[in-house]
C-alpha cells in the first residue's frame, strides 16, 4: 500500500513509519519543508497543500499537531495547539475530498482529552465530550473529518490515551525524575490514567487502516486503566526507586499558563475503554501496566 502520513517525525509517526516500511509498504510523508521526491508538501498555516501528490494514495494517517506540553498554556500557546489541529485537518480533508482518485481510508488523530475530566465514570466511544480546553480542541480537531466521510472515504478518528515509551511522550519526560527517586503521585492519586504502549498504538493504527469495520471514533487505550497513584508506584518499581513524594494540587494555580498545563496533565481523570478495538478483533500486546513497564524498562 501507499500510505501518506502527517506528523511522521513525531513519536508515534516515526514508529508507525518504521513498522509500515518493514512490511513493504511505501510511506509518503506529508511535510512542511521541501524534502524532495516521495513527500507531499503542505503548510496548514498558509492553507496550502500539494493535493495532486495525493492522487492514488491508498490510505492517509493524520497525526500532526502542536504538542500539548510544548510550553505553558498562555493565550498564544492555546491558540497554536487549537489551530495546528483544526486548520491542518480542515486543509487535509478538503484536499482528500476533492481528489479524483481518493484514498480508501483516513485515520485521523484525536485524543481522550475529548472526554474532559470525568472522575470515575467509565468512558466509551459514545460518551459525550467534556467542557474544558482540551475537549474543545478535540471537538474542533475531529469535526473537519466530515468532509472526508461525506466524500466516501472510510474515516476512523483515533482518540489516543497516554502513549508509553521511554523514547518520548509522558513516560519519557518523567523517567529522569523517577530514576533520581523524585517520582511523585499527583494529589490524592485517585485520578484515572488510560494508557497504551507505543507498540500497541502503532498496531491499533494499522488495525484501523486494514479493518473495514473500524469507522468513526476509536479509543486507543489498553483495556486496564490505572490510577495515578498506581501508575506512579509501577514506574518507581520498574526503575527500582522510591515514590513517596506528592505533587500538591496547588500547582494548578501557578501563573502564566503553567498551572493550566500542569493541572490538565496531572489531575485530569479519564477512565476510558477500548470498545471499538475489542469489538473488531484487535489483540493487545500489553494489557497489564507492570508487565508493560517491564518490557519497556528492562532491569539491568
Amino acid at each position: 500500500m501507499d500510505i501518506a502520513i502527517t506528523g511522521s517525525t513525531g513519536l508515534i509517526g516515526t514508529a508507525l513509519t518504521a513498522s509500515l516500511r518493514a512490511d513493504g509498504h511505501r510511506v509518503v510523508p506529508i511535510v512542511r519543508a521541501d524534502s524532495g521526491s516521495g513527500t507531499v508538501r503542505w503548510d496548514p498555516a498558509a492553507g496550502t497543500i500539494d493535493a495532486t501528490a495525493l492522487e492514488g494514495i491508498d490510505a492517509v494517517v493524520h497525526l500532526a499537531g502542536e504538542g500539548i506540553a510544548a510550553g505553558p498554556w498562555t493565550t498564544a500557546q492555546r491558540q497554536r495547539i487549537h489551530d495546528s489541529r483544526s486548520r491542518g485537518t480542515t486543509l487535509l480533508c478538503g484536499a482528500l475530498a476533492g481528489l479524483a482518485s481518493k484514498p480508501s481510508v483516513l485515520v485521523s488523530g484525536s485524543a481522550i482529552g475529548y472526554y474532559g475530566d470525568r472522575g470515575d465514570e467509565v468512558l466509551t466511544e459514545s460518551s459525550a465530550s467534556g467542557d474544558d480546553f482540551l475537549a474543545g480542541v478535540c471537538r474542533d480537531w475531529e469535526a473537519p473529518t466530515r468532509a472526508a466521510t461525506e466524500a466516501g472515504i472510510r474515516t476512523a478518528i483515533v482518540r489516543t490515551g497516554i502513549v508509553l515509551s521511554p523514547k518520548g511522550g509522558s513516560l519519557g519526560a518523567q523517567l529522569p525524575a523517577f530514576k533520581l527517586g523524585l517520582g511523585a503521585k499527583a494529589g490524592r492519586g485517585d485520578q484515572w490514567i488510560s494508557w497504551i504502549t507505543l507498540r500497541d498504538e502503532v498496531a491499533a493504527i494499522r488495525h484501523a487502516i486494514d479493518t473495514d469495520a473500524v469507522v468513526g471514533p476509536v479509543n486507543l487505550v489498553a483495556p486496564n486503566p490505572v490510577t495515578n497513584a498506581a501508575f506512579t508506584d509501577a514506574v518507581g518499581d520498574a526503575v527500582k526507586r522510591p515514590t513517596f513524594l506528592t505533587i500538591p494540587r496547588a500547582v494548578r494555580h501557578l501563573p502564566f499558563g503553567v498551572g493550566d498545563l500542569l493541572g490538565s496533565l496531572l489531575f485530569t481523570s479519564d477512565r476510558v475503554t477500548p470498545g471499538v478495538l475489542t469489538a473488531t478483533g484487535f489483540t493487545f500486546a500489553d494489557t497489564d501496566l507492570e508487565a508493560a513497564l517491564g518490557h519497556l524498562l528492562p532491569r539491568r
